[in-house]
């Protein structure tokens, strides 16, 4: 059954022009000049910022865009530069953030590219349905979703996100709305494309149906990095969720210690009585934000080596069945508000790459050189990827996924992750475009192979290049 979902209700959608597809024949708003930064605060860039509230104003938007071209942006968590463009338009499309309606049937919701992980959550968690895939944070559109195929904690049972998207609308650089759906070239180069196919405007998209909003939760510590990719590669097909919290501090025997945490929804059955009245509640805890202004150098090798050992000594050797939020499991950061502040004024990095299996000596190397160089990360996860989508550009491929937040601050940095990246390229892997802030562009097509068919679609969509970005422009996309 088709129902209207959110206070608005359903949407109408016919016609395949933008202005037939609007609410409001408004004209765009001028928008205002900012300075304009990724998740990790590393470099800054000014643009014209613009905030379409309907398809008319998108596409006049687009129109208007001027030389510099521009990009689409979500809620900014993105780590780089990903959604920048300086000298250019940025477009925020948080103000299409209407969720249209929700087959309860088939457990498809159509909604706006704006509207947020968290907002699905909200909405529909209560009616006992879960967002297919979850990154680290909820806070992340549903356009976002797409433009970077984000994955989870469960991307080795249920791939990445655009594998559970039914089709999507995109304004392309021509003014028109498309309708795109799986098995089209269009559809795999804007799946992970970071936005330079156009803009996506809605999406309808395969939920998973939850009988509880807790988790049932299994912790246990690994020794060392051959013992957890033993563990992971022995029982991960056990768990829908999977990820291992990783001391990249730790040397000698103990390299490669990490905690393990696996787990599922929960069934009604588990929880406790009380528990039972109101199954499906949705109550993120939230703490203060992190102060401004912290100074740089805050997260240092002595202070983030002393968290690592508390962390990992304080872990249960086996826990089992323990029920958790789902908020906890799935996005504890989400709860401290502005937490990348805690890097101070200089940001910091966050690095992702992924091997493939077979390629576990590469993993094992890229661990002894962050662990010898004493890269302060106390936020360091490893998860075992699944078979990777169609996107031509998309992130994930069969095997291991390390990421690691590191202060830009830190001497030396830059010609470090050259040398990581030159280990991961070597080895057929690549780096995540999504949190890439300085990637070298003779690695890109060595690192994606498609690369080369992505811009060559490019130029015959978009030829006067509108959409463009700082990433795009600096790895030459």
């Amino acid at each position: 059954m088709s129902s209207p979902a959110g206070p608005a209700g359903p949407r109408a959608a016919s016609g395949r022009a933008a202005s037939g597809r609007a609410a409001s024949s408004r004209t765009t708003t001028p928008g205002r000049t900012a300075s304009v930064t990724g998740w990790g605060r590393t470099a800054p860039t000014t643009a014209r910022l613009v905030r379409p509230g309907s398809y008319d104003e998108a596409a006049s938007a687009v129109r208007e865009c001027g030389p510099r071209g521009g990009i689409a942006r979500g809620l900014g968590r993105a780590y780089g530069d990903a959604a920048q463009n300086a000298g250019g338009v940025v477009w925020d499309m948080t103000g299409l953030d209407r969720i249209r309606r929700f087959d309860a049937e088939a457990g498809v919701v159509e909604c706006e590219a704006g509207v947020s992980l968290h907002r699905l959550m909200e909405v529909l968690l209560p009616l006992g349905w879960f967002v297919p895939v979850s990154p680290g944070t909820r806070y992340v559109t549903v356009g976002g979703a797409i433009g970077a195929d984000i994955h989870g904690k469960n991307h080795h049972v249920a791939g990445s996100f655009t594998r559970h998207v039914r089709s999507f609308e995109l304004l392309t650089a021509d003014g028109a709305v498309r309708t795109v759906r799986p098995g089209t070239d269009l559809f795999d180069a804007t799946a992970g494309g970071m936005g330079l196919t156009g803009v996506v405007l809605a999406a309808a998209v395969r939920l998973v149906p939850v009988q509880t909003s807790l988790m049932a939760v299994d912790t246990e510590r690994a020794a060392d990095l051959d013992d957890l990719l033993a563990r992971l590669s022995a029982t991960d097909h056990r768990y829908r969720y999977s990820v291992a919290w990783i001391d990249l501090l730790a040397r000698g025997a103990a390299t490669g210690r990490a905690v393990l945490t696996r787990g599922d929804h929960a069934p009604l059955d588990a929880l406790p009585a009380r528990a039972r009245r109101t199954p499906l509640a949705f109550r993120p805890g939230r703490l203060p934000p992190a102060p401004r202004g912290l100074p740089d150098g805050l997260l240092g090798r002595r202070s983030v080596g002393l968290f690592n050992a508390c962390w990992y000594r304080r872990a249960p050797r086996r826990r089992t069945g323990e029920l958790q939020r789902l908020s906890a499991f799935f996005h504890p950061l989400d709860g401290v508000p502005h937490w990348n502040r805690v890097y101070g004024r200089g940001g910091f990095v966050q690095y992702q790459f992924v091997v493939g299996h077979g390629e576990e000596e590469t993993l094992r190397r890229v661990v002894e050189r962050i662990a010898a160089r004493g890269c302060p990360s106390f936020l360091a996860v490893l998860k075992r990827f699944g078979a990777g989508g169609s996107g031509w550009l998309s992130f994930p491929a069969a095997g291991w996924t390390l990421a690691l937040d590191i202060p830009a601050g830190l001497p030396g940095l830059g010609a470090f992750l050259d040398g990581l990246d030159e280990a991961v390229a070597a080895a057929g892997g690549r780096v995540y475009l999504a949190k890439d802030a300085r990637l070298r562009p003779e690695l890109v097509d060595v690192m994606y192979p498609r690369a080369p068919e992505f811009r060559e679609l490019r130029g015959r969509i978009d030829p006067r290049g509108v959409f463009v970005s700082d990433l795009s422009r600096r790895l030459a996309l």
